[in-house]
């Protein structure tokens, strides 16, 4: 993540906000998820777009619930997002 805001300085706030909020969550589904972030994209039973930075940039995650784990995928830009297959994460 901090390769990432180094480059694009505007995403460092939104990236700690979430880093903040994500290791203190105790998410048990993709719903509790979807409930505190409305406009996060739910892929599949574990991967999650979500909208950083006013949706300038986007971060893919992988959940593991039973393990409390989440993995970073994807972090980039908008237009970066658009050329990737998300679902190949």
């Amino acid at each position: 993540m901090r390769a990432f805001w180094e480059r694009y300085p505007a995403a460092e706030g939104s990236l700690k906000a979430w880093f903040s909020e994500a290791t203190r969550a105790n998410w048990q589904t993709m719903a509790d998820i979807k409930r505190r972030h409305a406009t996060a994209s739910i892929i599949d039973d574990e991967r999650v777009v979500f909208n950083v930075g006013g949706n300038k940039f986007r971060l893919v995650v992988k959940v593991w619930f039973p393990g409390r784990a989440i993995w970073i995928k994807f972090i980039g830009t908008h237009a970066s997002y658009d050329q990737i297959d998300v679902r190949r994460l």
